[in-house]
């Protein structure tokens, strides 16, 4: 007696008619992971290429840099050097190293946010203000200037002012984000000094 063998046909013990499309489909299948599997380690070989689009560089509490923008850039030197100035609080190289950066690319909104991040830190509020404008006029939907924007009217009791910033964020975040839920959150910690100071 024969054994049963389920992919079989009853004409003759003919299998390649079912064998041969499987195997195509199979091969097909192996390729295209095998193309995809190359692209993501040529992808991940290639570290010296940054993204300025919208991440962990810091559009919200990390910092300020990360735009919106999906181009892809090498980063500059200066830029570089500015956040590591900024995570250590040096306020005054950053902004030496970013007036460098905004000097050779001036439509820089990241570079804009981190000036005007740095000059909020020294409390030098009219300059921060100049440069969030900046940014925002460079990109307006930009997460991290328009929470920092928000954080700067805070910092001169303008409440409205910082919710409409909030507001933006509402719409540019479709479900939530940090600059939203940073924003929001010191936005009701004013409030709540507010209500305890009265």
């Amino acid at each position: 007696m024969r054994p049963f063998i389920p992919n079989r046909l009853h004409d003759g013990g003919h299998t390649s008619l079912l064998i041969e499309p499987l195997t195509e489909t199979i091969m097909k299948r192996n390729r295209t992971a095998l193309i995809l599997g190359f692209a993501l380690a040529i992808a991940a070989a290639t570290p010296s290429i940054t993204f300025a689009s919208g991440g962990s560089s810091g559009g919200g509490s990390s910092g300020g840099g990360s735009s919106s923008s999906a181009s892809a850039k090498a980063v500059d030197p200066d830029y570089a050097k500015a956040e590591k100035a900024i995570t250590a609080k040096d306020w005054p190289t950053a902004i030496s190293l970013l007036t460098q950066v905004v000097a050779r690319d001036d439509k820089n909104a990241d570079a804009y946010n981190y000036l005007g991040y740095a000059e909020r830190n020294r409390g030098n509020l009219d300059a921060a203000f100049k440069y969030y404008d900046q940014a925002v006029s460079l990109n307006p939907k930009h997460k991290g200037v328009r929470e920092y924007l928000g954080e700067a009217y805070l910092m001169t009791s303008n409440l409205p002012k910082a919710e409409e910033q909030l507001a933006v964020l509402d719409k540019l975040c479709t479900f939530s984000c940090s600059e939203y839920r940073e924003l929001k959150e010191k936005i009701a910690d004013f409030k709540g000094k507010q209500h305890a100071a009265n």
